[in-house]
């Protein structure tokens, strides 16, 4: 059943998160801080088993130069004297890099393909190999509370620092074209791939899948369902602390950071989709500055367009990364 509004609402909705006077301020210091890092990507070749693709694993300085995992898989032999337009992959909730060989798609299409491991998840249904060696205050089980009592300690803002750093890494691999990067993910994945839309210049494509992090006023109120009900179980508990938490999380909404992207960007959302639900993911949709386009799977729950996403992601990709 749809879980939300529908039809001229979704297309007229806005977020209700509250931009914070030094948003710009705020992210600009943090990356600046972050680059003072050397990103110092290594790669390493790995045997795969695969025969068609070369994979490498790889590392790279994220948040306070700690040191971030990855995959990165290209055509076999490829060479740094034919380097290759890039997608740079974010994880979904509770997921890590998992094994090489469940990220085939991509780099069989041609492109040079990072996915980047999620810190401090990784366990919730495939594997990772970064750990998050920040503490945090008291928090609701899942890293939606994980240091919420401020934007400089909260969970996200460690993340959307890897994520941007991930983009630098590619660009940094001799085996990729710096000026052909895109961005793309699922959910949470989603959600990083607007906030890096919105803090990295000069991005081919942005593929927000079904995106969280979205509207966080919203979406805390209009679902019962994971992981937006964590902020919602902690304020059951920490009554006094509602303008403190939404102080800290509009620092990292998807919304705001949409509303800073130029790059085009292939938006989708699903209509009977609990976990993030269509109003939240239109409320970054309506925001985003640059060229967009939105694809609504009208029977479909958080799964979104699946196979079927991935076969017109062909076409757009090859439109921004190969003009």
């Amino acid at each position: 059943m749809y879980t939300d509004i529908t039809g001229p609402e979704l297309l007229a909705h806005r977020g209700t998160a509250v931009e914070p006077d030094d948003f710009d301020a705020f992210w600009r210091e943090t990356l600046t801080a972050a680059r003072q890092h050397p990103v110092a990507v290594e790669t390493t070749l790995v045997d795969s088993g695969l025969t068609t693709l070369d994979v490498y694993d790889v590392s790279f300085a994220g948040w306070d130069g700690q040191r971030v995992r990855g995959w990165l898989s290209v055509p076999a032999g490829t060479t740094a004297d034919a380097p290759l337009p890039a997608v740079v992959e974010y994880i979904g909730y509770g997921g890590g890099r998992g094994l090489a060989t469940e990220h085939l798609l991509w780099a069989s299409a041609g492109y040079a393909h990072l996915v980047m491991d999620t810190r401090g998840q990784g366990s919730g249904w495939s594997v990772g190999d970064t750990p998050d060696p920040d503490g945090s205050g008291p928090a609701v089980p899942g890293v939606m509370t994980r240091g919420i009592e401020s934007r400089e300690t909260y969970y996200y803002r460690r993340l959307t620092v890897d994520a941007v750093r991930a983009v630098d890494a590619a660009r940094a691999v001799g085996l990729v074209d710096p000026e052909r990067v895109a961005v793309l993910g699922g959910s949470q994945g989603g959600g990083l791939a607007i906030a890096v839309a919105g803090l990295v210049d000069d991005l081919a494509g942005v593929f927000p899948r079904v995106p969280f992090l979205c509207d966080f006023p919203r979406a805390t109120v209009i679902t019962d369902a994971d992981p937006y009900h964590e902020i919602a179980r902690y304020l059951t508990v920490h009554r006094d602390r509602r303008d403190e938490v939404f102080r800290t999380l509009a620092y990292f909404d998807g919304v705001l950071h949409a509303a800073r992207a130029t790059a085009p960007a292939w938006f989708s959302t699903a209509l009977m989709d609990p976990i993030c639900p269509p109003s939240t993911v239109y409320a970054a949709f309506n925001a985003y500055a640059g060229p967009k386009d939105m694809t609504v799977w009208e029977y479909n729950g958080h799964e979104g367009g699946g196979a079927h996403e991935d076969t017109a992601t062909f076409a757009h990709l090859a439109q921004v990364l190969r003009p």
